[in-house]
């Protein structure tokens, strides 16, 4: 990938790729989620995310707002358990504006008290509607279930009681203790030189004082599979079964990703897509993910079936892993494979904007980017014993969890 980078005195690295288009892409990620929180902290970073909206030294909310839309811009945020990211999209005619903005909001909020208590019912009713999508709920009570009584288990929205608690001086402690200057990337994709984006780094971050990290996550240890059936008044059954993955930074990272597109990708013609929804007609939203984190991850399958069809899907869903653990893929099958999961991220990567987020997460976690020639060359190399080994790893019938909502 054609990037260029730099790093501040303070730590903050930056990164930027140059290419032709009217329509510009910046954010700032920062290695801190919900992850990060203590118990009773618990939706903090979520909670920040929306107050960085509410108010700055110079600017009242309203302005926050109008400042990019105005010239049909606009600005964005997102939370997971190990990142806060804040980005914009605008005309490149407008970057500086945008660059400023987006500083601004980052090192020079206020977090006014009458805002908050504002945000907080907007926030309390984003959990509410979550909890009224159970084929979304799922995800979280199932990390909740393998990461009993973790930080990393619990999700990410938070809860009411602590909501209602949080001051304006919680958020500052949380940003002092976890947003650390040196785990912090700005990542621009425009078709602007490289040196203008430098200059507005050192007028606007250069000045920001060093917090550099000192503490380190504690690792999850002591996992135990286990099987959950939760009563719920819904149509459906929603089923999900997983268990615990590769990190991050594991060499096998990529070929569990093609072993999950495998299983049940995106594409209709995926192992799971074609047993439980062509075949035999029974499931209508059925997906395989596998989500990496700084020292473990987990793979997991969901689907959603009639109540009378969850132990037909079950049984099927496990015949499938049964066939990935005993029957290796053919020269054919795994070329196959590798052209699909090529083409869907060649596909992805004509959104520059989620190329300018994904820069500035690979750029946070490695200090690098590769390019698509660069993972073609990782996905070439993948073989069928690899994917065995792997398979027979993380689908041992013995260490799978599974929650129902029945």
């Amino acid at each position: 990938m054609d990037y260029q980078t730099y790093t501040l005195a303070n730590g903050i690295r930056i990164i930027h790729k140059q290419v032709p288009s009217i329509v510009g892409h910046c954010g700032m990620i920062i290695n801190a989620g919900s992850r990060d929180e203590a118990e009773n902290e618990h939706g903090m970073a979520h909670f920040i995310e929306h107050a960085l909206f509410k108010g700055t030294t110079k600017r009242n909310a309203y302005n926050i707002i109008s400042r990019l839309e105005d010239v049909g811009g606009e600005m964005n945020a997102y939370t997971t358990k190990e990142e806060t990211c804040i980005y914009a999209t605008f005309l490149k005619k407008d970057y500086s504006r945008a660059f400023e903005l987006l500083s601004d909001l980052v090192f020079h909020s206020t977090f006014p008290e009458k805002e908050l208590k504002k945000e907080k019912e907007v926030i309390i009713d984003e959990i509410n509607s979550y909890k009224d999508d159970p084929a979304e709920l799922i995800f979280d009570d199932f990390e909740e279930l393998i990461f009993k009584n973790q930080p990393i288990g619990r999700n990410i929205l938070g809860n009411s009681k602590n909501l209602h608690r949080f001051k304006s001086a919680d958020i500052i402690k949380f940003i002092k203790n976890n947003y650390h200057t040196d785990e912090m990337v700005f990542a621009s994709i425009d078709d602007i030189p490289f040196e203008k984006i430098k200059k507005l780094c050192i007028k606007y971050l250069s000045e920001i004082p060093a917090n550099l990290r000192k503490n380190h996550r504690i690792k999850f240890n002591g996992y135990q599979p286990v099987t959950k059936i939760v009563e719920k008044n819904t149509f459906q059954c929603h089923c999900m079964i997983g268990n615990l993955a590769y990190e991050v930074k594991d060499d096998r990272r990529v070929a569990l990703n093609l072993l999950c597109n495998i299983l049940g990708g995106p594409g209709l013609n995926s192992r799971l897509g074609l047993a439980l929804r062509e075949h035999n007609g029974i499931a209508y939203n059925i997906e395989a993910s596998y989500s990496p984190y700084s020292d473990t991850g987990v793979l997991n399958v969901y689907f959603g079936t009639d109540k009378g069809n969850i132990e037909k899907s079950i049984a099927i869903a496990h015949k499938e892993f049964k066939k990935l653990k005993t029957q290796k893929l053919g020269t054919l099958q795994l070329s196959k494979a590798k052209k699909q999961m090529t083409g869907q991220l060649a596909i992805a990567s004509e959104s520059n904007e989620n190329v300018m987020l994904n820069m500035a997460r690979s750029y946070m976690i490695f200090n690098k980017v590769d390019d698509l020639e660069e993972i073609k060359k990782k996905v070439d190399a993948i073989t069928s014993t690899q994917l065995l080994d792997i398979a027979n790893e993380i689908l041992d019938e013995n260490m799978l969890s599974t929650l129902i909502f029945k």
